[in-house]
C-alpha cells in the first residue's frame, strides 16, 4: 500500500435496493475506515443499482465507474447474502467483468449474511477463491453474521476484529495492532538439546 490513508470501499451483492446487507457492509466499512485511519468516508457500490447494466453492450458509464471504484480500493468489504448455499449471482456477474489479476493490490474482507449457522463457510468455500483468482489478498477470515445480528452488528464486528486486526494491518503494511509476543530465551539445557523438525500447519 502506497497511500498513508487507505481507501476503503464496500461492494454489496444483494439484488434488493436498500437491503440489510447494504447496511451491514456500510457499517463494517466505516468501522474499518476508523480503525485504519482512512482519509475519507468509504465508497459504497450497491449492485442493486447497477444490475440492469451489467450485461448491456456497450457497458454503461455507471458500471465502469463502479468497476474502477472497487479495483481502486485498498480495503474492500465484499458483502453478500447467502443464495442457494453460495454468494449471489449478481455479485458473480459483476466480478466476472474483471480480467485476471484485476483486483491485485486490493485487500478484501468478505462479509456474508445468512439465516442459519449452517452457511457460515460460504465466504471461505465460495467467495474467497473467486477474489483470490482476481488477484485480491484475503488475509482475514470471512465475517459471517446471522440475520439476527443485523439489529446490532457491533458485537459481531468486535469479535471478528480481535482476530482480524493483525493480519489485516500486516497485509496493508500499516502500523499498529497487537504484536506477537517475544519468544523467551532458551535455557542452557534447551540450547544444547537437539530439536526435531517442526511441521508447520498452514490454516
Amino acid at each position: 500500500m502506497t497511500r498513508s490513508h487507505p481507501a476503503v470501499a464496500a461492494l454489496v451483492g444483494n439484488p434488493r435496493p436498500g437491503s440489510r446487507t447494504l447496511g451491514a457492509a456500510t457499517a463494517l466499512a466505516r468501522t474499518l475506515a476508523g480503525h485504519l485511519g482512512a482519509g475519507a468516508d468509504p465508497a459504497v457500490v450497491d449492485l442493486a443499482a447497477h444490475a440492469p447494466g451489467l450485461h448491456a453492450q456497450p457497458r454503461p458509464a455507471d458500471v465502469d465507474a463502479a468497476l474502477a471504484t472497487v479495483a481502486g480500493a485498498d480495503v474492500l468489504v465484499v458483502a453478500t447474502p447467502v443464495h442457494k448455499a453460495s454468494f449471489t449471482g449478481l455479485l458473480k456477474s459483476f466480478l466476472d467483468l474483471y480480467g485476471p489479476d484485476a483486483l491485485a493490490g486490493v485487500v478484501a474482507v468478505p462479509l456474508v449474511v445468512s439465516a442459519t449457522p449452517a452457511h457460515t463457510l460460504v465466504g471461505e468455500v465460495h467467495l474467497r477463491p473467486v477474489l483470490v483468482e482476481l488477484g485480491a489478498t484475503v488475509p482475514t477470515r470471512t465475517l459471517s453474521v446471522l440475520d439476527t445480528d443485523l439489529a446490532d452488528l457491533g458485537p459481531a464486528v468486535a469479535r471478528w476484529w480481535e482476530r482480524a486486526e493483525r493480519p489485516l494491518r500486516r497485509a496493508l503494511g500499516a502500523p499498529g495492532g497487537s504484536e506477537a509476543p517475544t519468544p523467551a530465551s532458551p535455557t542452557a539445557s534447551q540450547a544444547t538439546r537437539p530439536t526435531a523438525p517442526v511441521l508447520e500447519v498452514v490454516r
